[in-house]
């Protein structure tokens, strides 16, 4: 059976922040990647959003407006994202200590064989991200290349005129696509990482009602018994405290999120419905509009998952072997009890439950903010 490592999950992440230059603790010649990190972050980071920004609603046609407006708002969005996290690496380093301490309590067979199935939605999670990302990025292409006329990957305002000569537009387009290339990598890190980080969450807190409703059944001896309940409160802990730590990091991220992808959602609707005519963008805008919805979807459904398993703890304690164990064991079962009955919700930016609710209430928000458009478009 595979060695139970939580951590491992994150490697691929912390591979991302190492490519983007921001992880400075996991490389040996500091001063040389400290200057990668500023120049890569500085050309694309910064400046990629900037030169889309400068270009918003600027364009020659209402189809590359939108789609300028939607990349800019996506790229903007992304880069603030990833500031965040760049700032918080350190509360992710504490996270991993946490898990740490939690991988070394799954011992038994059936504990380890639920981080097995664990470990399956772990890897569910980062290959769904890649499926919807890929639709978009070939899509996104192709509108592009099939296009008789010489065009750029985003509608975007360069320093020279990039219709002028070959040599101006490969420059433009090799930009484009290198940076790009870069906001997709700090994307899928951005969005990957909260959804992993509550299915941990949630895996770990259903390990914990396995073990501490198998208390009182094996073991006879009441010392013994009464040792294992109080290792599962400190585990509890420390589950509140992993908790604390992915709301800390996570927070603003999600809120900006879930803004974003009910503009972007009714930005998508809007242009498919009302302003692209060419069959060679369609398929774009389709596939955009259903990529946007799912990037947010994982991390709400364990955003609720982990919720209702936080608040089955009180049931599995009580599955334990409770009556035939003594008065100190039954007092610590009332504290470890009350303490899974108090609700733990996480919140993006302090308004915003990371919860299925969440999720529809994007959705119908962004179909307000489209039928206020369509309500315009018809005045």
């Amino acid at each position: 059976m595979d060695a139970v490592a939580s951590t491992d999950f994150f490697k691929p992440h912390w591979l991302c922040w190492k490519i983007l230059g921001i992880a400075r603790q996991k490389v040996k010649n500091k001063s040389a990647y400290l200057l990668y990190g500023i120049i890569l972050n500085i050309v694309v980071t910064l400046y990629y959003p900037i030169h889309l920004l400068m270009s918003l609603f600027q364009n020659q046609t209402a189809t590359d407006n939108l789609k300028n407006f939607a990349i800019s708002v996506t790229c903007t969005a992304c880069t603030l994202k990833f500031l965040i996290y760049a700032i918080k690496l350190d509360k992710v380093r504490e996270m991993e200590m946490l898990l740490e301490k939690l991988d070394a309590r799954v011992q038994s067979v059936d504990e380890k064989q639920e981080f097995g199935k664990l470990r399956t939605d772990m890897r569910n999670i980062a290959y769904s991200f890649v499926i919807i990302y890929f639709p978009v990025i070939v899509t996104g292409s192709l509108s592009v290349i099939l296009k008789e006329e010489r065009n750029l990957l985003y509608p975007a305002w360069f320093p020279f005129n990039w219709r002028e000569s070959i040599l101006k537009y490969l420059l433009a387009s090799l930009y484009q696509m290198v940076g790009i290339s870069f906001q997709l990598l700090q994307n899928y890190v951005d969005d990957c990482f909260p959804s992993m980080a509550l299915c941990l969450l949630s895996g770990h807190i259903k390990i914990l009602g396995m073990r501490v409703s198998k208390i009182g059944y094996s073991v006879t001896k009441i010392a013994d018994n009464e040792l294992e309940l109080d290792k599962c409160i400190k585990d509890q802990n420390n589950l509140y405290k992993l908790f604390d730590l992915i709301q800390d990091i996570t927070s603003l991220p999600m809120f900006i999120q879930f803004t974003v992808s009910a503009l972007c959602l009714c930005v998508a609707m809007a242009a498919l419905i009302f302003y692209v005519d060419d069959p060679i963008d369609r398929p774009y805008y389709v596939v955009y509009l259903l990529a946007v919805p799912m990037q947010i979807f994982p991390t709400c459904y364990y955003g609720s998952n982990f919720q209702y398993l936080f608040g089955q703890l009180h049931y599995a304690v009580f599955r334990s072997n409770w009556m035939d164990q003594s008065q100190m064991y039954k007092k610590h079962m009332i504290l470890f009890t009350e303490r899974s009955m108090k609700p733990t919700t996480a919140v993006a930016g302090g308004m915003l439950r990371i919860h299925l609710d969440t999720f529809f209430s994007t959705c119908k928000g962004a179909y307000s903010l489209f039928a206020v458009i369509i309500r315009l478009n018809s005045n």
